[in-house]
């Protein structure tokens, strides 16, 4: 079994840990199915069942995050990548994932100088002519802390926690291992794709670890804007940033949050609305390189409508194919062009189990619904939450990236209505559309497609040849071989397996019957209760036999259904 090659005194007790919770918000289907009961019980463990009674009432949305808030950092993260997904959970789920906080006790300062002066490189006090020693803000990763440098510039250090790497990759390696339980053990689950969700969040939290990563998407975010006065980027300092430490200058303005002050301080909300979308389409359709959390929290507010954004920990990527496919896409829906749109939904899933016909009615019926709808009167999110409603219907799953890019969309027509009610999302992302359709049809665009496909033409014909004569080489030699990928054959061997151990046991089963009778005829030997010995034992194992095949019987029955 999985669960056996585990490491017993690296992962036994947080696997402890992370049993009972799930146990107390009533989960214990789900451990049992996961293996989890079977060897805590080995461990001598003792499961406290009925603490689950008290959370039965909640709502499963409710119930599963309050579980990954108890599970501590690692799950929390988990949930908020979750809360990107709305390509794979209603809206009542991502509400409630939106709601994780990523708030923890801050370590005392006196805990991180021995690291922080590692990576400094000398004192604290020869590097900062003043440091706050209060955390200015706390997370799971890390926590921030103010500081002077000698010449007077105000930073933010970003320090992260000591010994958080070993704790999360304890916390990833039983992810892993409960999403491989979970997609073969547990059929609902399997069009989530728990192993590959798992994946790309190991992805983008050891990222997060990488303090000097998100160094690197801020300059590369403020190298797009260094055209636009109107656009800040805190300014990186290098010298002193390293894995476990990002030094960022210190700018205070108005957090997006507190609409009063911006008030108070007599800005245009409408500009402030209208710059930020700007900012983040630009990001989206014209660098393909965008903050994938832009949430009030994230962004600041200075003097003449200027904007400020921080945090680049979540970043997402477009290549140059993915934004032609969402035009294309948009394209298929302004124009009523269903069949483009369902190519493009199609091309981004991974599944080949897709009523297509079904579905090109359901695009059709969708495109239906908004046509004719002034650009005013679009809800972009109302719009997006509709077409990720389908996807689910059709178990099309999204892309990493469009995922987040649509998340970011929706983030961001609700920030822009905080701060103007009339805000249009619909007629500021139109130009942006439009701008970066025009580009792809551009005579420069054109001729470098063309040469790329030309180039990518002569180099298969050139190649072909060589090819072609590894090719008989092989089938000369025998060495060509054909391999058949049978989809969830692993499972089929487990249980082709637990079939012939109960085969096994009923062939010793009635052996045993049999012998046992036998013995019962002879006179002599040793008695039990006026019985002949080794024939009572004989069918004592025959009916310890006989009631293990009949649950094993029933459990697999039960499983099925």
């Amino acid at each position: 079994m999985l669960w056996e090659g585990l490491s017993a005194a690296r992962d036994l007790g947080r696997l402890h840990d992370i049993a009972s919770i799930l146990i107390r918000y009533g989960f214990g289907d789900a451990v049992r199915r996961l293996g989890l009961s079977s060897i805590l019980e080995k461990a001598g463990k003792v499961l406290h069942w009925k603490d689950a009674k008290q959370y039965a009432r909640m709502e499963p949305p409710q119930r599963v995050c309050q579980a990954l808030q108890d599970l501590g950092p690692t799950f929390v993260k988990l949930g908020q990548v979750l809360s990107t997904r709305i390509d794979l959970f209603p809206p009542e789920w991502i509400d409630e994932f939106s709601k994780l906080q990523d708030q923890v006790p801050p370590v005392p300062f006196e805990k991180l100088r021995i690291q922080l002066e590692e990576d400094l490189g000398a004192p604290a006090d020869q590097v900062f002519s003043s440091f706050d020693t209060q955390t200015l803000a706390a997370a799971s990763i890390a926590q921030v802390h103010r500081a002077q440098l000698v010449d007077g510039t105000d930073v933010i250090l970003k320090i992260r926690r000591p010994g958080i790497r070993p704790t999360v990759e304890a916390d990833l390696r039983l992810l892993a291992r409960f999403a491989e339980m979970a997609e073969i053990e547990i059929e609902e689950m399997q069009h989530f794709q728990p192993r590959e969700l798992v994946r790309q969040f190991s992805r983008s939290l050891h990222r997060e670890l990488d303090l000097a990563g998100e160094c690197r998407n801020a300059e590369r975010i403020s190298d797009n804007f260094k055209n636009d006065p109107d656009i800040v980027i805190p300014k990186v300092y290098w010298s002193w940033i390293c894995e476990r430490l990002n030094v960022q200058e210190y700018i205070e303005g108005i957090p997006g949050s507190d609409l009063k002050a911006v008030d108070e301080a007599g800005l245009d909300r409408k500009l402030l609305a209208k710059r930020g979308a700007n900012a983040v389409l630009k990001m989206v359709l014209e660098d393909g390189f965008f903050h994938a959390d832009p949430h009030p929290g994230n962004v600041f507010y200075l003097s003449e409508e200027r904007i400020v954004f921080i945090d680049f920990g979540m970043v997402g990527r477009l290549s140059e194919q993915r934004r032609y496919q969402v035009l294309d896409l948009i394209y298929g829906l302004v124009e009523r062009k269903v069949d483009v749109a369902v190519d493009v939904l199609l091309d981004w899933t991974s599944s080949t189990q897709i009523d297509t016909e079904n579905l090109s009615n359901e695009v059709d019926a969708f495109i239906e619904q908004y046509h004719g709808i002034p650009l005013k009167q679009l809800s972009i999110t109302s719009m997006l939450t509709d077409l990720m409603a389908l996807l689910r219907e059709h178990q099309l799953n999204l892309p990493p990236d469009l995922a987040l890019l649509v998340k970011a969309l929706i983030t961001l027509e609700g920030m822009g209505q905080q701060l103007d009610p009339e805000f249009d999302m619909a007629s500021e992302i139109h130009p942006f559309i439009r701008s970066t359709w025009l580009a792809r049809y551009t005579p420069d665009a054109l001729a470098k497609r063309g040469l790329q496909s030309v180039i990518s033409t002569v180099n298969l014909l050139t190649s072909l040849p060589e090819d072609l004569r590894r090719l008989l080489t092989f089938a000369r030699r025998g060495a060509l071989q054909v391999k058949i990928d049978v989809t969830r054959l692993e499972n089929f061997a487990e249980r082709l397996d637990r079939a012939a151990s109960r085969l096994t046991v009923g062939i010793v089963t009635a052996s045993l019957i049999i012998g046992s009778s036998i013995v019962m005829t002879v006179k002599g030997g040793p008695t039990l209760l006026g019985l002949p010995l080794f024939g009572f034992l004989g069918f004592t194992g025959a009916f310890i036999g006989g009631i293990w095949l009949v649950l094993s019987i029933w459990r697999s029955g039960k499983h099925k259904r």
